[in-house]
């Protein structure tokens, strides 16, 4: 995979800077799984003192949607892709460093297969799992994500 944690982190930069000045850094991506890492500072907290629920989304559905450009960039085939729905769990209030993690890396590849096979959007819900560094589980999120292969433009 041609995909690396810095390509990505200066991708955020360019693409997402919301997340990337609110401290969202990509750790690690391979084919399986991507690890994406934000701490709570002044500039991503809510009036509580911790972080604000929306920064703990852009960390997690980075390292959901960094599995999916990864995977399609592979095939070097015109896809789109686009989150259609979401749904999260916070079960922990985030004052420091927190690890979102996504391991369904090998459940998009089918699903991509599935979208250039027949030529029709496929859909496919992918977790990331937001850990502080106790090791304690702070926010779940699940995201949906539409694959669509694009159409060939033909050129008269």
């Amino acid at each position: 995979m041609s995909m690396t944690a810095n390509k990505l982190n200066f991708f955020t930069l360019l693409k997402l800077p919301a997340a990337y000045f609110c401290g969202v850094r990509t750790l690690f991506i391979d084919t399986s799984r991507c690890i994406v890492s934000v701490k709570h500072r002044w500039i991503n907290q809510n009036p509580f003192k911790s972080m604000f629920w929306a920064v703990q989304g852009m960390a997690a559905e980075l390292s959901t949607g960094a599995l999916v450009m990864g995977k399609i960039k592979a095939t070097q085939k015109p896809i789109s892709m686009l989150v259609i729905s979401n749904k999260a769990v916070f079960t922990k209030k985030v004052t420091g460093r927190v690890l979102f993690t996504c391991h369904d890396g090998q459940r998009i590849d089918k699903v991509i297969a599935d979208a250039l096979r027949t030529g029709e959007g496929q859909t496919i819900w992918l977790q990331s799992t937001g850990v502080n560094k106790d090791g304690v589980v702070v926010s779940t999120f699940d995201f949906e994500w539409s694959i669509k292969v694009k159409p060939v433009k033909k050129h008269n």
